[in-house]
């Protein structure tokens, strides 16, 4: 303890986190690295295989997500038109339906900024788009007795490609099996790949047309890809590592299990803990009381830390997030015919979602009035040709505030997992696991797979239909403590993606202090400024809890994981856990 007083904070992670991964998986995205490194890898949370297409069928670039439904209903229509016009009215925007449509060759006023939809934001105008090269050189030997060598040597080198061979050697182009990250969003629409994206609306992706052994094991392919081409780790030393996994609140019990067996069994790690992402982002920002509010690319999490303990009622899930917002991006401008006359589709079209969010990223913001941009968009249609047009966009304002009326938000619709996922028979509490028809009501609400079937309703409470606003007031006062309510509401943190949108902090300030009955006795309500870029702040908190000693009871190792499962301090399988998340845990042999 008195080495950890005097100790200077960058030493200390210099000195314990260059042997811990930090491993903190998303929808979207997944953020990877080492606990000594000042940010992450942030990588796409895809992967796509090489398939070989039907005889008589076109290649084609797929998707694996089946979807009932990607097309707003009536009613829902109509819900999303009443939003936008009460999100129109507040943020005082004049273009409305009957007023005269703009011309596309309008000029722009004078400070209007502009963004390449796909570069990067440092060097926008020196990148330029190319599309995934799908094929890769193979060497191969010339003789038989040359390919048993090169068979037993290919792990260690690769023979030489001089010109002094004399021919010994030759070369063969083929297809890369597998493509990960934003590479694989960009494979041209002519190859024939299929994406896949293991985790959907914080859970697996589980679907009858993606089992539950195909998740795992794209989720083992692209850790392991990330941990060699990245970390640069080889499989033979992982046993000198320890992983530390940041996870979501919305995971339950078997997928928690699920990827402490892929880190610790599949990718060899000697030991890993769990710790809650709610939790590790107060630790991220130097917290210990606070209500945090996590903005994903699909879902965002509300939950309340009090003195570096996450309250469980507090948690609620929201299904909604970054993705929403730049497909609401979308809708608002071809609702203002302001969008090129482009085939942009961002649920089958990956690539168009890529475009999507980086125009969300550069330019959408939360201020009063017309905010308009000029764009440079792009069609992804012709990988030979694509072509792009100079565009200016309208109430560019209204996106994000879907996050405080989330019915001008219409998630898509995916078919609920097969019946025999949810049947974890390792389980002691399978009362938990009631998959009754008619017990509980189905809908929709962007989590189309798992609704109809709560595995932990009194865990983690699932709103449709309402803001963040009422959210963050739902959670805190959920604590029934004033005293505790006056410290939440005066230490509200946003962390995702999403949270760095501009004027976000300060809408929701103000709306939350105005909807606060009376009666609340509540002074202050603040939304404190992250200490560093809110995506990176649970990665974060992650590298603090684990060069931390406080959590060293916590640590699972990989023997006893195999083996004998783990179990905490009252006997009962560590594995089997009602909350398998985040508490400080010890673990014996059986």
């Amino acid at each position: 303890m008195d080495y950890l007083r005097t100790v200077v904070p960058s030493q200390l992670l210099a000195e314990r986190g260059s042997n811990l991964v930090v491993i903190n998986p998303g929808s979207g995205n997944v953020r990877m690295g080492f606990a000594s490194q000042d940010v992450p890898f942030n990588i796409p949370h895809c992967i796509a295989r090489h398939i070989n297409p039907q005889e008589g069928e076109e290649p084609r670039f797929s998707v694996r997500d089946q979807m009932l439904n990607c097309h707003a209903t009536s009613s829902q229509n109509a819900e999303r038109e009443s939003a936008y016009d009460i999100i129109a009215a507040l943020m005082k925007i004049p273009f409305l339906d009957d007023e005269e449509m703009p011309s596309p060759n309008q000029p722009l006023p004078p400070k209007m900024g502009r963004v390449d939809g796909f570069s990067s934001q440092q060097n926008r105008d020196d990148n330029k788009f190319t599309w995934t090269d799908v094929s890769e050189r193979i060497i191969k030997p010339s003789t038989p007795f040359d390919r048993s060598v090169y068979k037993d040597a290919e792990e260690d080198t690769l023979p030489s490609t001089s010109d002094d061979d004399n021919g010994q050697d030759f070369k063969e182009n083929k297809y890369k099996e597998m493509i990960f990250g934003e590479d694989a969003l960009k494979i041209p629409p002519s190859e024939s790949y299929c994406l896949s994206r293991p985790i959907r609306r914080g859970h697996f992706n589980v679907s009858h047309n993606y089992s539950v052994h195909q998740v795992l094991e794209d989720l083992r392919t692209i850790w392991n890809w990330i941990l060699t081409e990245k970390l640069h780790i080889n499989p033979r030393d992982r046993g000198l590592y320890s992983a530390i996994l940041v996870l979501g609140e919305t995971f339950d019990n078997r997928e928690i299990k699920e990827m402490l067996s892929i880190v610790l069994h599949d990718l060899g790690f000697s030991t890993a803990v769990v710790h809650q992402e709610a939790l590790s982002a107060a630790f991220g920002n130097g917290l210990s009381t606070t209500c945090v509010v996590n903005i994903g690319a699909q879902v965002t999490q509300v939950v309340c830390v009090e003195d570096g303990v996450a309250l469980p009622h507090t948690a609620l899930a929201l299904p909604y997030g970054g993705d929403d917002i730049s497909r609401c991006l979308l809708w608002v401008q071809r609702r203002h015919g302001t969008w090129p006359n482009f085939q942009t589709d961002p649920m089958s079209n990956p690539i168009d979602m890529l475009m999507l969010n980086k125009i969300k990223e550069s330019y959408s913001q939360i201020k009063t009035g017309s905010i308009d941009a000029a764009v440079l968009v792009h069609s992804y249609d012709n990988e030979r040709s694509g072509g792009h047009q100079k565009t200016r966009l309208s109430a560019i304002n209204v996106p994000p505030m879907g996050l405080l009326y989330p019915r001008v938000l219409v998630p898509e619709e995916y078919p609920p997992p097969p019946r025999s996922w949810f049947q974890d028979y390792d389980d002691m509490l399978e009362d938990t696991w009631q998959t009754s028809d008619g017990l509980y009501p189905s809908g929709n609400g962007g989590f189309g797979m798992w609704d109809s079937y709560p595995m932990f309703p009194t865990r983690l409470k699932k709103f449709d239909n309402i803001g963040l606003v009422e959210a963050i007031i739902s959670s805190v006062l959920s604590t029934g403590r004033v005293d505790l309510q006056k410290k939440l509401f005066g230490s509200i943190q946003l962390v995702g993606g999403a949270a760095s949108t501009a004027g976000l902090a300060q809408v929701l300030e103000q709306r939350v202090r105005t909807k606060i009955s009376a009666n609340q006795s509540i002074e202050k309500v603040e939304v404190l400024q992250s200490r560093t870029y809110p995506l990176f702040v649970p990665w974060k908190g992650g590298v603090i809890l684990g060069v931390l000693d406080i959590g060293k009871d916590a640590w699972i190792h990989r023997e006893d994981w195999i083996k004998n499962g783990v179990h905490i301090g009252s006997g009962r399988k560590y594995k089997d856990s009602y909350f398998l998340q985040a508490q400080v845990m010890c673990y014996y042999n059986v």
